[in-house]
């Protein structure tokens, strides 16, 4: 019995050393175990920020959150998700803050290519970023000529232009226009709460609109509101000067460009351009440089009198003899750099007017409405200018006479838009 009870207590003894060596093992293993997960707490815990494709990855102890502004029309709206197109990131506009101060210090950067977000240096727990993105612009100009070929050649000015037949190009004073021709239909713009068809891009790459009503009109379609309104071109017409623009008493054309006494028709379009366009805050995107062009030059073989001698000018002839219409101004005080005018006869004939009826062309109104373009001076003692008649055709009117007015403007090279493709249900829309 003895020897049994030894054998007992020496295999008592030899469980409790095993007991105590598994239950140090269990511990160290314990510590080992909480000291990686501390470990990886450090350097693993990740948030996400939810993209159109893909996540953008940050160490939540570092940066606390992005919150992303997409831009409609003149302001911001916040999104859930970064646009993956029709947008670019404004790096100028984007920034951190830190403890709720902006850091100036910090550069935010997003690849849209590759939808990595980049926040640098990012030291600071709390870190915030605002990042910013813009619509997508595109020049009006780019956008045009983008959708339009431009057809080879020259048109025949004699012939009125019934059809589509797209966009040529000319010489103007500033270098090569695109001008529409005949019975176009993405020509549309909206601007400044009213809507316009583009008479051609100037050679500096503005643009030359016309005024076309508070709403769409189809080619064709007669409407006394594809203008603002009837005038007098001057309130005296006994003399030649009267066909100016603006004028001097006795003299051919003013000394000096935009000198003179302004004519009826330029004080009522420059009121309304007051009025519609700069009071509206929409002046900066109108440009005065192309000018607008009243040519007082003479046709070949008359010489200018101020009154007794019947005379034509250059319009004239280009409009009933050669039949060749010019952009080009050829006489500087002739050339008004203002930000409102008329359009002229020649634009006309290359927009498919002529000395015959036309209807189907876009400049066609079913209205009387005047050009800036002198015609002639009877030596019966009364001045004419030419004007589109109710029909389509370019015609002339004694200047006291009262006809519709449509301001024509040029927009700025740099002009962006929102959208559209120039139809009359989906017009470029100006920003």
């Amino acid at each position: 019995m003895k020897n049994k009870k030894v054998e007992f207590e020496i295999l008592h003894s030899h469980n409790k050393r095993i007991y105590f060596l598994c239950g140090f093992v269990c511990v160290v293993v314990l510590l080992i175990v909480l000291m990686i997960s501390r470990s990886f707490a450090r350097y693993r815990v990740t948030e996400s920020i939810p993209l159109v494709n893909g996540t953008i990855n940050y160490d939540l102890a570092d940066l606390n959150a992005v919150a992303v502004y997409i831009e409609e029309g003149n302001d911001y709206s916040k999104s859930d998700t970064i646009p993956s197109s029709g947008y670019t990131f404004n790096e100028e506009a984007s920034y951190c803050t830190v403890n709720g101060e902006e850091d100036s210090n910090i550069t935010v950067n997003y690849d849209a290519n590759t939808q990595s977000l980049s926040v640098s240096p990012l030291t600071t727990k709390g870190t915030k970023c605002y990042l910013y993105f813009d619509e997508q612009r595109t020049l009006l100009k780019d956008a045009i000529l983008a959708s339009n070929e431009v057809n080879s050649g020259t048109p025949n000015f004699a012939s009125v232009a019934t059809t589509d037949e797209g966009v040529y190009a000319t010489t103007d004073n500033l270098g090569t226009s695109y001008y529409f021709r005949g019975a176009v239909t993405n020509n549309y713009v909206q601007f400044a709460g009213y809507y316009w068809r583009i008479i051609r891009i100037n050679g500096d790459g503005s643009i030359r609109i016309i005024y076309d009503g508070t709403s769409a009109h189809a080619n064709g379609e007669s409407s006394s509101d594809r203008q603002t309104g009837t005038s007098a071109y001057n309130s005296s017409y006994n003399a030649s000067y009267y066909v100016g623009y603006t004028y001097q008493t006795g003299a051919q054309r003013p000394s000096t460009q935009n000198s003179g006494t302004a004519s009826t028709i330029k004080g009522v379009l420059d009121n309304w351009y007051s009025t519609n366009i700069a009071n509206k805050g929409y002046d900066d995107k109108v440009v005065s440089t192309p000018g607008f062009c009243n040519d007082r030059n003479t046709r070949s073989g008359d010489s200018w009198v101020s009154s007794g001698t019947t005379l034509y000018y250059a319009p004239y002839e280009r409009v009933y003899t050669t039949r060749q219409p010019s952009l080009q101004c050829s006489n500087n005080n002739d050339l008004y750099t203002t930000k409102v005018g008329l359009i002229t006869a020649d634009e006309v004939m290359f927009a498919g007017g002529t000395t015959s009826s036309n209807s189907s062309y876009y400049l066609y109104t079913g209205q009387y409405y005047w050009t800036m373009s002198p015609y002639h001076f009877r030596s019966t003692g009364y001045v004419s200018v030419f004007i589109v008649y109710s029909n389509g055709d370019l015609n002339y009117v004694s200047v006291t006479n009262t006809w519709g007015v449509r301001p024509v403007l040029n927009l700025s090279a740099d002009i962006t838009i929102s959208g559209g493709n120039g139809t009359m249900n989906n017009p470029y829309t100006v920003l």
